[in-house]
Protein backbone atom coordinates (compact mmCIF):
# COMPACT_ATOMS: atom_id res chain seq x y z
CA UNK A 1 0.00 0.00 0.00
CA UNK A 2 1.09 3.69 -0.28
CA UNK A 3 1.66 5.21 2.62
CA UNK A 4 2.13 8.91 3.26
CA UNK A 5 4.27 10.86 5.58
CA UNK A 6 5.02 14.48 5.19
CA UNK A 7 8.32 15.99 4.29
CA UNK A 8 9.43 16.37 8.16
CA UNK A 9 9.10 12.59 8.71
CA UNK A 10 11.97 10.81 9.79
CA UNK A 11 13.87 8.82 7.32
CA UNK A 12 13.28 5.56 9.09
CA UNK A 13 9.85 5.51 8.90
CA UNK A 14 10.03 5.74 4.31
CA UNK A 15 12.85 2.79 4.64
CA UNK A 16 10.51 0.80 6.78
CA UNK A 17 8.06 1.14 4.63
CA UNK A 18 10.10 0.19 1.63
CA UNK A 19 11.30 -2.72 3.15
CA UNK A 20 8.37 -3.99 4.67
CA UNK A 21 6.88 -4.01 1.39
CA UNK A 22 4.77 -0.67 0.65
CA UNK A 23 5.06 2.48 -1.72
CA UNK A 24 6.36 5.65 0.50
CA UNK A 25 5.04 8.83 -0.14
CA UNK A 26 6.70 12.19 0.89
CA UNK A 27 4.16 15.17 0.78
CA UNK A 28 3.55 18.58 1.75
CA UNK A 29 3.02 19.50 5.60
CA UNK A 30 -0.53 20.65 6.13
CA UNK A 31 -3.90 18.88 7.87
CA UNK A 32 -6.26 19.20 4.41
CA UNK A 33 -3.01 18.31 2.07
CA UNK A 34 -2.69 15.16 3.39
CA UNK A 35 -5.81 14.06 3.83
CA UNK A 36 -6.47 15.49 0.05
CA UNK A 37 -3.25 13.06 -1.31
CA UNK A 38 -4.37 10.43 0.69
CA UNK A 39 -7.77 10.47 -0.96
CA UNK A 40 -6.48 11.02 -3.95
CA UNK A 41 -4.01 8.00 -3.71
CA UNK A 42 -6.35 5.76 -1.51
CA UNK A 43 -3.86 5.18 1.07
CA UNK A 44 -5.18 3.55 4.04
CA UNK A 45 -2.47 5.74 6.36
CA UNK A 46 -0.90 8.80 6.18
CA UNK A 47 0.74 11.12 9.10
CA UNK A 48 2.77 13.85 9.45
CA UNK A 49 5.90 14.45 12.24
CA UNK A 50 3.12 17.22 14.07
CA UNK A 51 1.17 13.80 15.61
CA UNK A 52 -1.80 13.54 13.20
CA UNK A 53 -2.06 10.17 11.97
CA UNK A 54 -4.96 9.63 9.29
CA UNK A 55 -6.26 5.99 8.65
CA UNK A 56 -8.68 5.05 5.99
CA UNK A 57 -8.32 0.89 7.01
CA UNK A 58 -10.78 0.10 8.86
CA UNK A 59 -11.62 3.46 9.83
CA UNK A 60 -13.46 6.52 7.95
CA UNK A 61 -10.15 8.46 6.50
CA UNK A 62 -9.52 11.34 9.79
CA UNK A 63 -6.84 11.57 12.43
CA UNK A 64 -7.86 10.78 15.50
CA UNK A 65 -4.91 10.55 18.51
CA UNK A 66 -7.24 7.69 20.62
CA UNK A 67 -7.38 5.30 17.20
CA UNK A 68 -3.99 5.77 16.45
CA UNK A 69 -3.51 4.47 20.31
CA UNK A 70 -5.62 1.46 19.99
CA UNK A 71 -3.98 0.56 16.58
CA UNK A 72 -0.56 0.40 18.02
CA UNK A 73 -1.95 -1.41 20.94
CA UNK A 74 -3.39 -4.22 18.16
CA UNK A 75 0.24 -4.54 16.59
CA UNK A 76 1.93 -5.01 19.90
CA UNK A 77 -0.41 -7.35 21.31
CA UNK A 78 -0.16 -8.99 17.62
CA UNK A 79 4.03 -9.06 17.56
CA UNK A 80 4.30 -10.46 21.30
CA UNK A 81 6.84 -7.75 21.94
CA UNK A 82 6.69 -4.27 23.97
CA UNK A 83 6.79 -1.17 22.61
CA UNK A 84 9.88 -0.44 24.47
CA UNK A 85 11.16 -3.47 22.10
CA UNK A 86 9.43 -2.52 19.23
CA UNK A 87 11.12 0.84 19.72
CA UNK A 88 14.69 -0.63 20.00
CA UNK A 89 14.74 -2.24 16.67
CA UNK A 90 14.21 0.42 14.85
CA UNK A 91 17.73 2.37 13.52
CA UNK A 92 18.77 5.35 16.03
CA UNK A 93 18.90 8.63 14.49
CA UNK A 94 20.28 12.17 15.24
CA UNK A 95 17.99 15.33 15.00
CA UNK A 96 17.37 19.03 15.56
CA UNK A 97 13.56 19.41 16.94
CA UNK A 98 11.64 21.55 14.31
CA UNK A 99 12.91 24.67 14.31
CA UNK A 100 10.88 27.10 13.35
CA UNK A 101 12.32 31.17 12.64
CA UNK A 102 11.07 34.68 11.91
CA UNK A 103 11.13 35.31 7.88
CA UNK A 104 8.65 37.34 6.64
CA UNK A 105 5.71 36.14 4.76
CA UNK A 106 7.12 38.69 1.30
CA UNK A 107 9.99 36.86 2.00
CA UNK A 108 9.92 33.24 2.96
CA UNK A 109 9.07 31.66 -0.18
CA UNK A 110 11.61 33.38 -2.54
CA UNK A 111 14.25 32.57 0.51
CA UNK A 112 13.31 29.01 -0.53
CA UNK A 113 13.24 29.18 -4.23
CA UNK A 114 16.80 31.18 -4.06
CA UNK A 115 17.74 27.93 -1.75
CA UNK A 116 16.69 25.50 -4.36
CA UNK A 117 18.03 26.63 -7.27
CA UNK A 118 21.49 27.01 -5.87
CA UNK A 119 21.36 23.21 -4.86
CA UNK A 120 19.78 22.13 -8.14
CA UNK A 121 22.48 24.02 -9.63
CA UNK A 122 25.32 21.88 -7.75
CA UNK A 123 23.38 18.77 -8.29
CA UNK A 124 22.44 18.07 -4.89
CA UNK A 125 20.02 15.03 -4.14
CA UNK A 126 16.92 17.45 -3.22
CA UNK A 127 13.04 16.93 -2.81
CA UNK A 128 10.99 19.77 -3.52
CA UNK A 129 7.55 18.48 -2.68
CA UNK A 130 7.57 21.07 0.21
CA UNK A 131 10.54 23.59 0.55
CA UNK A 132 13.68 21.68 0.43
CA UNK A 133 14.37 18.44 1.94
CA UNK A 134 18.60 17.63 1.23
CA UNK A 135 19.70 14.23 1.18
CA UNK A 136 23.08 13.26 1.87
CA UNK A 137 25.45 10.37 2.77
CA UNK A 138 25.37 12.11 6.33
CA UNK A 139 21.40 12.05 6.39
CA UNK A 140 19.06 14.78 5.39
CA UNK A 141 18.17 18.65 6.10
CA UNK A 142 15.06 20.40 5.25
CA UNK A 143 14.12 24.25 4.70
CA UNK A 144 10.01 24.94 4.19
CA UNK A 145 8.08 28.48 4.22
CA UNK A 146 5.24 27.80 7.22
CA UNK A 147 2.13 27.98 5.45
CA UNK A 148 0.25 29.69 8.30
CA UNK A 149 2.91 32.18 9.63
CA UNK A 150 6.17 34.24 8.71
CA UNK A 151 8.74 31.67 9.87
CA UNK A 152 11.05 28.90 7.92
CA UNK A 153 10.91 25.91 9.46
CA UNK A 154 13.90 23.87 9.22
CA UNK A 155 14.79 19.90 10.68
CA UNK A 156 18.23 17.88 10.24
CA UNK A 157 18.60 14.27 10.69
CA UNK A 158 21.37 11.99 10.51
CA UNK A 159 22.94 8.76 11.39
CA UNK A 160 25.10 10.38 14.62
CA UNK A 161 26.59 13.78 15.64
CA UNK A 162 29.25 14.19 13.20
CA UNK A 163 26.65 13.57 10.39
CA UNK A 164 24.20 16.37 12.43
CA UNK A 165 26.90 18.86 12.35
CA UNK A 166 27.46 18.56 9.18
CA UNK A 167 24.18 19.01 7.99
CA UNK A 168 23.57 22.07 10.20
CA UNK A 169 26.70 23.17 9.02
CA UNK A 170 25.20 23.35 5.49
CA UNK A 171 21.72 24.74 6.09
CA UNK A 172 22.92 27.78 7.86
CA UNK A 173 25.60 28.17 4.57
CA UNK A 174 22.29 28.25 2.32
CA UNK A 175 20.94 30.36 4.66
CA UNK A 176 23.35 33.04 5.20
CA UNK A 177 23.77 33.14 1.49
CA UNK A 178 20.03 34.32 1.61
CA UNK A 179 20.56 36.71 3.74
CA UNK A 180 18.31 34.82 6.36
CA UNK A 181 19.41 34.53 9.82
CA UNK A 182 19.89 31.19 11.09
CA UNK A 183 18.06 29.25 13.90
CA UNK A 184 19.84 28.94 17.17
CA UNK A 185 20.76 24.79 16.96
Amino acid sequence: ATIIADVKASQVLFDEVTRLGGTPLMWKTGHSLIKAKMAETGAPLAGEMSGHIFFADRYFGYDDGLYAAVRMLGVIAEEGQSLATLRASLPERVNTPELRFFCDDARKFDAIEEVRQRLTASDANVNAIDGVRVSTADGWWLLRASNTQPVLVARCEAKDEAGLAHLKKALVAQLSESGIEPPDF
